[in-house]
């Protein structure tokens, strides 16, 4: 609502890669199903849940923003994540990821915070955490609650 502030939501993230038809076959590898013709319109689009994740070209997207591009395979500063339902779970997902051609830099174990995660790398190095929270709830559509 206008004049209160900015509600507290996402509703897309753009991940800058080097090469839009190969992040696509990779999510597609994953299980995830693009929503556009990313060929004709040069970025992809995939509805996750109530946001989107798009993949655009990373010039472009440093060009957008009004930034220089950094090289690939630096950290960002950011990382992503996936949150599952059990331990035997997050094993599921990084060993499917593997398979779709993502790097495990970290397999699934016990965390200090009391949960079970591990952590890949996708072909352009975006980092997504594969995690169960005990103390979290996922719902059936996937939907998290803390």
């Amino acid at each position: 609502m206008i004049g209160v502030g900015v509600e507290q939501r996402v509703s897309l993230i753009t991940l800058g890669v080097a090469d839009v038809e190969r992040a696509r076959a990779f999510y597609e590898a994953l299980g995830w199903r693009c929503a556009n013709d990313s060929k004709a319109q040069g970025v992809a689009f995939f509805q996750a849940g109530c946001m989107v994740v798009a993949l655009w070209g990373r010039e472009e997207l440093a060009r957008d923003c009004g930034l220089e591009p950094t090289p690939p395979g630096g950290f960002g500063g950011f990382a992503l994540a996936y949150n599952v339902r059990s331990p035997a779970e997050v094993d599921e997902v990084l060993a499917h990821a593997e398979e779709a051609g993502a790097t495990i830099m970290r397999p699934g174990a016990e965390t200090f915070w009391g949960g079970y995660s591990g952590l890949f790398l996708d072909p352009d190095g975006h980092p997504w955490e594969v995690a169960h929270n005990p103390r979290w709830t996922v719902a059936e559509d996937g939907s998290v609650t803390i």
